[in-house]
């Protein structure tokens, strides 16, 4: 499980680097977009590879 919650983390640094990086096709609307979506995947990542956050998760989703 861990290549995946590595991979989420590379997927949100990407995608903050591509909301702050200047280009000119991108409105704001999109550039805020990609620096939420980019925060949001670092922070589900990170909070997934602390330890205990299987049983939050279990407790979360009433499995």
């Amino acid at each position: 499980m861990g290549f995946w919650y590595m991979l989420l983390l590379f997927i949100g640094i990407c995608l903050l680097f591509a909301g702050i990086l200047p280009k000119r096709g991108f409105s704001l609307g999109v550039k805020i977009a990609f620096l939420l979506g980019g925060a949001l995947c670092i922070g589900v990542s990170l909070f997934m590879f602390s330890p205990g956050s299987a049983e939050i998760m279990v407790d979360i989703l009433g499995l």
